[in-house]
């Protein structure tokens, strides 16, 4: 890889290849490029599974709803979920629900 890429953890610009690493010489920081995970949101499910846009999940546990007179029962299929960032970090749609937002820790990839 003769690119260079800006450090990962200061962002700085002056990195510099040091066979197989890069060095950063601002912050010390050293790092494999050809492993360098992808940045961004990244959300895990009940059992550590990485989740996608568009994803199924099943729900693992009763959910209550406030103001509905049932839960979300354990076994739910919800398809195409949307990621996003915040507490509850899945929005999606439940038939007899409508639009809901659920944390990821009750539902595992389906």
């Amino acid at each position: 890889m003769s690119e260079i890429m800006p450090c990962p953890k200061c962002k700085s610009t002056y990195s510099y290849l040091s066979d197989p690493l890069m060095t950063c010489p601002e912050c010390g920081h050293e790092w494999n490029p050809d492993e360098l995970e992808e940045t961004g949101l990244v959300v895990k499910d009940a059992n550590g599974n990485r989740l996608a846009d568009g994803d199924t999940v099943i729900v693992v546990k009763n959910l209550p709803v406030k103001g509905a007179p049932h839960p979300i029962k354990a076994g739910t299929k919800i398809k195409n979920i949307r990621l996003v960032d915040s507490d509850h970090n899945i929005d999606c749609r439940i038939d007899g629900f409508g639009s809901m937002a659920i944390k990821s820790e009750f539902v595992k990839k389906g």
